[in-house]
């Protein structure tokens, strides 16, 4: 039903737009061109708050991440720098976030460099890491998108493997944009997925080791003091690595229950009767870098391509994929648009998929 009123707006709309390209064909030719920029700025700007008047009446997605691929191929096919294919690429990122932040969506996410980047060409990598240090720092400056919009920057990644330069204007953004809370932007540099999945795993690691730690120290404690009966160390190879109090085992910083007199494991018993480190699914999302934000609603990918690339895999298990045709520095509105129509209609059934989980 929504959709059908929609589109009835869609084609009421593209009337209003022919009535009003006629009045600003007029308007020009009887006033010249010089102010016929501020008039058309005024149209369009009166046109985009009536569409997302109409898409409000549907959900609004609260994330999209957005895959920005294509500006090279957009650079070769105008016979263009490889560096301006992705000058023209930031505009367009400029443009959509200005479009999502004004339609409601309060995350965003941009994949801007993939670890498996730094196998290009070394003169192509540094010419992308300069471009990155200007852009940051024209982010910054006042008046910027993120001043209009309140956005607060995140770097995602493993920015240990960026340029000292890359990664100082990195935590330059994030400090600067700490306080604002109106909107999140995050940009996933030195990132992939897989590498994201293998941090998380080894922080989660390291802090239930450092849980076991203390509570092996604890036990020691106890025993000191009489309130444990035994607390068994290792005495031969046999049992190296190995720590036993009543009615407990610590093999390479796990506890496990195990009966009196026997070495058989009791996991259930154990975690009912004792707080001992077990690595859950919450301790691994929490050590995700994207921890810092939900999971996105959409995936929106330039230039046709159907792939993550490795590319927010864990995050987005039931999350719609948008793929149009244009590349990343041809986005403009109207692909916005379409991604979040698709993913109003595909809403029910993606919420009645999560809720089953």
């Amino acid at each position: 039903m929504f959709m059908c009123m929609f589109l009835k707006c869609l084609e009421f709309g593209g009337h209003v737009c022919t009535n009003w390209l006629n009045l600003l064909v007029e308007h020009i030719m009887q006033h010249g061109s010089s102010s016929s920029s501020k008039f058309m700025g005024t149209i369009c700007g009166f046109l985009r708050k009536c569409l997302f008047k109409a898409l409000s009446a549907g959900p609004i997605p609260s994330h999209i991440a957005f895959i920005m691929d294509g500006n090279r191929r957009y650079a070769k096919r105008r016979n263009l720098a490889e560096g301006d294919g992705h000058r023209a690429g930031f505009s367009s990122l400029m443009t959509i976030l200005g479009y999502c932040y004004d339609l409601g969506i309060q995350h965003t996410t941009v994949y801007a460099f993939s670890i498996d980047n730094f196998k290009r060409r070394p003169d192509e990598v540094q010419c992308l890491m300069d471009l990155m240090v200007e852009k940051i720092e024209e982010l910054l400056k006042t008046g910027s998108v993120l001043d209009q919009y309140g956005i607060r920057i995140y770097f995602i990644g493993n920015l240990k493997l960026l340029n000292e330069n890359v990664q100082i204007a990195a935590e330059k953004a994030m400090k600067a944009t700490a306080s604002n809370n109106k909107a999140v932007l995050l940009i996933c540099v030195a990132y992939t997925s897989r590498d994201e999945i293998v941090h998380a795993i080894e922080r989660s690691c390291e802090q239930k080791l450092d849980e076991a730690n203390a509570f092996a120290g604890n036990e020691e404690i106890k025993v000191m003091t009489g309130q444990l009966d035994e607390l068994e160390v290792p005495t031969s190879p046999s049992n190296c690595g190995v720590k036993r109090v009543k009615g407990m085992e610590m093999k390479n910083g796990n506890f496990k229950h195990v009966e009196q007199g026997s070495h058989q494991e009791k996991s259930d018993d154990i975690e009912k009767k004792h707080k001992y480190p077990f690595i859950k699914l919450v301790d691994i999302e929490k050590n995700m870098y994207m921890a810092v934000a939900p999971d996105p609603d959409i995936v929106i990918r330039s230039s046709g391509e159907t792939r993550l690339s490795n590319f927010l895999l864990w995050q987005t298990a039931y999350c719609p994929l948008y793929t149009p045709d244009a590349l990343w520095p041809d986005m403009g509105l109207w692909h916005l648009v379409w991604a979040v129509l698709s993913f109003q209609r595909s809403y029910s059934y993606l919420q009645k998929k999560k809720k089953q989980l």
